[in-house]
Parts: C-alpha cells; sequence; structure tokens
C-alpha cells in the first residue's frame, strides 16, 4: 500500500511524504497503475514547487519513498499542494486498497 502523508500547519500545507507501493507483485497490473500515477502527479507537484515557483524545500527521493518540506511556502505552493492532495484523495477513493491519505498537523 501507498502512504501519503500531508504535513500542515495553521491550517497550510507545506509538504508531503509518500512511502510504498501501491502493487502487490510483479504480475499486479492495476498496482503498477496506481503507482505510476501517484509518482508522476508528485513529482509534478515537486518540480513546480522547486524549479517553476522557486520555493526553497528539502526533498528527498529514494526506492518506495519521495518527500518535500517546504520551508515558507508561498500561496502558489500552497495551491499545487492542494492541488496533490485532492488529486491523490479522490484517486485513493477508487482505489482504497492501494492508497491511504492522512495530513500531519
Amino acid at each position: 500500500m501507498t502512504r501519503v502523508k500531508f504535513l500542515s500547519k495553521s491550517e497550510s500545507l507545506y509538504g508531503f511524504e509518500i512511502l510504498g507501493h501501491s502493487s502487490v507483485d510483479c504480475n499486479d497490473d492495476e498496482g503498477k497503475i496506481v503507482c505510476a500515477a501517484v509518482s508522476s502527479a508528485s513529482y509534478l507537484a515537486a518540480n513546480t514547487i522547486i524549479e517553476i515557483i522557486g520555493d526553497k524545500c528539502d526533498a528527498e527521493v529514494d526506492d518506495a519513498k519521495m518527500s518535500v518540506c517546504v520551508k515558507n511556502p508561498s500561496d502558489k505552493t500552497i495551491a499545487v499542494l492542494e492541488g496533490l492532495k485532492l488529486h491523490l484523495t479522490e484517486l485513493s477513493k477508487q482505489y482504497s486498497k492501494r492508497i491511504k491519505i492522512t495530513t500531519e498537523v
């Protein structure tokens, strides 16, 4: 299962952490598709925040792990993070056994 934790303070998002895979085994095509969707959306958000908006952040990517923590998120970055949360929340409704969304305050 993929676990996505959004990081929030003062009701504003400032980052996210993603752990795990949505696929159960090598032959699990649905899991691979869900995993790819989560990865693609997460990389889009991270790259937009870092390269387009230009907010400074700590980012880490490893096997089955991605984290982005923005030190002083601008309104644009908050909007990107809210968009990612909405996208992944809707995906988790369709694939509830593959994705779990939480928010840490």
